[in-house]
């Protein structure tokens, strides 16, 4: 036999009561019976009737009866998802007295509670859902998914394959040796099950159609646990060409995407969380490393033609007055640790929120080619709406598609859901505070050394520190010592009349990091001695990275790598010769050496 519900008795002749009570009645279904005061007073002969006008009035099955914000707290218990909100009010100290005291404010003053909740809400109050969100995130989210493995696919033998720049058999070797048999732990890779070149572009194809899979709406979860598991898997094969804060952001959405196949509304809450962490953490990063460029406000003075991979648009928002590259620094620190609050207030303001993410990642989009971060970055926005406001963009025959394909989300997958956020949001902290404090939180700290590995929660802060030169390093071999030939890459800046790609959504790994190898020194970078090794012994897979090979019958005998100071050239002289660089010498990168320096490690 069916529990009886719960009944909850308000003032029908209240506006803004009717206004909340439609609401909740989406969220509570039949689990909860509403009536007005003026009906069921009669019913309920212990409660005096002045009580019934002050405030609403929940009485359970079992005879208790709640009152007022604790009412509120204890109808939400029925709602799948919002029960923590009765449990604050339980158990966190000072929570039930501040949430009493604003209901008691608010009853007094019922037209105000009507002004703020339609400017905060709208003039209707639905319960928000999510079927549509999460089916349209899922299948973008697989095309991310296929265009990271579709451009690690093309690569990975050159990076890390048997003739690669820093072998993966060799890592694995090296870190069992150093490890023992902790390796496995620290570095969770499925090549230690096999290293080979077939397995390593095999992993990629497998990605592609796995990614595909999502896409197509079919064995989702189990193509979305495989994804993650292989991505993690290249992160730590490919060593230092695959170490950048967005593979630890598409791994940390993966994980969630896991969980979001089963539908539950906490998920969707992380996946916010995880918008607000990133991008607060871009912005508190800047803030706390110093940097003289972000506290003047001159930071887009360099960005656009310092950045490791610029657009043709970056050459000419370079070229934009001063106030406005002044106004936009201080509009991203705005963005990024203001405006992100909003992520966490309701429906109107949280669409600000969105809005304002969603321009300040199209800005930068536009004006650098940073792979699937950016797309990533906004489709994760998508978050920060609910059905009523994507129906709006999606044709109604795939809204219809979607909601027949969603889960029923039960108490298993909320259970699942509240343990996922009992490990990541107390994570999530630590992390925010290891970037104020550069230490750990107490107890919070080892959980994060024991889930550091998964990459599940991680630390972000891009462009802590504007760079404000453009060094670049120039490799170039020869054949008898005296005449040298570049050995051009295909994306990043080199011939000066070459014009800026466009290269959304792939990212050439070995061209990312000769940037990151420039703004230091060699000994900071020992897979550069091993690109140099390379190309002395012309290797295929290594060569097949760059736009040409100037050595095509046979390998360089000496190569030498020059380091250039670059810089966007003016409107002259682009007029002029087509140029989109002008660069000076700057001296040596690494002098010239031939297979016999080589020799001993070799």
């Amino acid at each position: 036999m069916a529990e009886a519900p719960s009944t909850l008795v308000y003032d029908g002749e209240c506006g803004i009561c009717g206004y909340w009570i439609h609401y909740w009645q989406g969220l509570t279904g039949a689990r909860v019976r509403y009536r007005p005061y003026q009906e069921a007073a009669a019913d309920y002969p212990g409660i005096p009737l002045p009580a019934f006008a002050r405030s609403i009035q929940l009485i359970e099955p079992d005879g208790e009866v709640y009152s007022g914000a604790a009412a509120t707290y204890r109808v939400l218990r029925h709602a799948p998802g919002r029960g923590v909100w009765w449990w604050l009010y339980r158990h966190l100290p000072g929570f039930a007295a501040a949430s009493e005291w604003f209901y008691a404010f608010f009853a007094c003053r019922r037209d105000l509670l009507a002004r703020v909740s339609t400017l905060l809400w709208g003039p209707g109050l639905k319960a928000e859902t999510y079927t549509l969100v999460n089916w349209v995130f899922l299948r973008l989210f697989g095309a991310i998914y296929v265009a990271a493995f579709a451009s690690l696919a093309f690569q990975i033998k050159g990076l890390v394959g048997e003739d690669g720049i820093l072998p993966l058999s060799n890592y694995l070797g090296a870190a069992k040796l150093a490890l023992g048999g902790a390796a496995y732990r620290t570095l969770p890779t499925l090549f230690w099950l096999n290293s080979s070149d077939a397995a390593l572009v095999a992993g990629t194809v497998l990605g592609v159609v796995l990614g595909l899979l999502v896409i197509l709406d079919r064995w989702t979860r189990p193509a979305l646990i495989g994804l993650f598991v292989l991505y993690l898997s290249y992160v730590y094969a490919a060593q230092d060409f695959l170490s950048f804060q967005w593979d630890a952001l598409l791994l940390e959405a993966g994980f969630l995407a896991i969980f979001l196949t089963g539908g539950s509304h906490i998920v969707v809450w992380l996946y916010r969380w995880l918008v607000f962490r990133y991008l607060f953490l871009a912005g508190a990063a800047k803030l706390v490393s110093g940097d003289a460029t972000w506290r003047d406000g001159t930071a887009l003075e360099y960005h656009f033609w310092t950045q490791p991979l610029p657009t043709p648009l970056a050459w000419y928002a370079a070229k934009l007055p001063m106030g406005l590259l002044h106004g936009g620094a201080v509009a991203a620190l705005v963005v990024e640790v203001g405006c992100v609050f909003m992520i966490f207030l309701p429906r109107r303001l949280r669409a600000v929120a969105a809005g304002c993410a969603l321009l300040f990642q199209s800005l930068i989009l536009l004006t650098g080619n940073y792979n699937f971060f950016n797309l990533l970055t906004m489709l994760m926005c998508v978050f920060l709406f609910d059905d009523a406001a994507l129906s709006r963009l999606v044709p109604a025959r795939l809204e219809t598609w979607a909601r027949m394909r969603a889960p029923h989300p039960g108490r298993v997958a909320s259970a699942i859901a509240t343990a996922v956020a009992l490990l990541v949001v107390p994570v999530g902290i630590n992390r925010i505070w290891e970037t104020f404090t550069r230490t750990d939180l107490p107890a919070v700290g080892a959980l994060s050394s024991v889930v550091s590995p998964l990459l599940i929660v991680n630390p972000y802060g891009l462009f802590a520190v504007m760079t404000t030169t453009r060094p670049e390093i120039v490799i170039e071999g020869s054949t008898d010592g005296q005449t040298w030939r570049e050995y051009v890459f295909r994306y990043k800046p080199g011939p000066l009349g070459r014009a800026l790609p466009w290269i959304i959504p792939h990212q050439p790994r070995l061209d990312w990091q000769m940037w990151f190898a420039a703004l230091g020194r060699v000994e900071s970078n020992p897979w550069f001695q091993n690109l140099m090794l390379r190309l002395l012994e012309g290797s295929p897979p290594v060569l097949a990275l760059l736009d040409s090979n100037p050595f095509p019958d046979r390998p360089p005998r000496f190569v030498q790598a020059k380091l250039y100071d670059y810089h966007f050239a003016d409107w002259s002289k682009h007029e002029a010769s087509g140029q989109w660089w002008v660069r000076q010498p700057e001296g040596w990168y690494f002098p010239p050496v031939s297979l016999a320096d080589f020799a001993p490690a070799h």
